[in-house]
């Protein structure tokens, strides 16, 4: 068996000094470093939380107390006519963009009902002050008389092949003459949900006996096209914010009427009960009609 090493030093030599402690550190450092509550260490590369989706920053002093007060005056005002209401919203304009004034209708429908849904289009005197990408499905003749009436898109069977087959979908207006309504019918399920779909009664059907070049120009020209929500209600734009007082009041009034005179008979009791304007960046203003 091996001796184990004897502990006292042997005779005639110096003991070996214990090695000394290392000098204390100056400084904050020395102090030791706080543990987090739970005793887990921070991780520097873990990703910074997220805010919640939906939910805006918080806007500053200056901002919140304008738009309070942008809120007083509309609601001081109350119920005001149509020239009023243009004025109002032209001096709570706080955009520096040329704003769309929009016009939204609640009416006494019940939008359960098929025989009572409100849908047409309108002609408005001072157009919507912007322009319109107007596609036309027909062929012969026609291809012609829709060019030169300032068509963006015109097209048949190819044009057909295309929205279905590629999703083509790069307008705003669809219109089709009669005898090409077999194969755009075959759209349906494509421009419909887009609002798309060319009708008798939004005027986007024309008859073998219409004028395609008249109705080109007139959706190019504004021909605004208005259908009633499953809520009941409508919603339009009706010209621009740098539109003169008195053109503004006249679109609003034509778009007003043309709604009013497509009551339909199965109607009783208030059919408008309500109108308000407003401006993209601008909170609405409830017309007196």
């Amino acid at each position: 068996m091996a001796k184990e090493p004897d502990a006292k030093p042997a005779e005639g030599t110096a003991p070996v000094p214990a090695p000394a402690a290392p000098p204390a550190a100056d400084g904050p450092s020395s102090a030791p470093r706080p543990q987090p509550q739970g005793g887990k260490q921070p991780d520097p590369d873990a990703p910074k939380k997220k805010k919640k989706p939906g939910v805006p920053p918080r806007r500053g002093k200056k901002l919140r107390a304008h738009r309070r007060n942008i809120a007083k005056k509309v609601d001081d005002a109350g119920q005001v006519s149509v020239k009023a209401a243009v004025a109002l919203l032209k001096s709570i304009k706080r955009a520096k963009f040329d704003e769309t004034v929009e016009i939204h209708m609640n009416l006494g429908i019940d939008p359960t009902q098929s025989d009572q849904m409100v849908r047409g289009t309108v002609s408005l005197p001072h157009g919507i002050g912007k322009s319109v990408r107007v596609a036309v499905f027909c062929q012969g003749a026609n291809v012609e008389k829709a060019k030169a009436a300032g068509a963006d898109i015109v097209g048949g069977a190819e044009l057909v092949e295309k929205v279905q087959k590629e999703n083509f979908l790069d307008f705003d207006i669809a219109i089709t003459t009669q005898d090409m309504m077999p194969q755009v019918a075959k759209l349906g399920k494509v421009l419909g949900p887009r609002g798309l779909m060319p009708t008798p009664k939004a005027g986007t059907v024309v008859p073998v006996t219409g004028d395609l070049a008249a109705v080109v120009t007139e959706f190019k020209a504004g021909k605004v096209e208005y259908r009633s929500d499953k809520t009941g209600q409508i919603h339009a734009g009706v010209g621009k914010m740098s539109f003169a007082d008195d053109k503004l009041a006249e679109n609003i009034s034509a778009f007003v009427e043309a709604v009013r005179g497509a009551k339909p008979s199965g109607v009783r009791g208030n059919y408008l009960n309500g109108v308000v304007l407003s401006a993209t960046m601008c909170p609405g203003v409830r017309v007196t009609v």
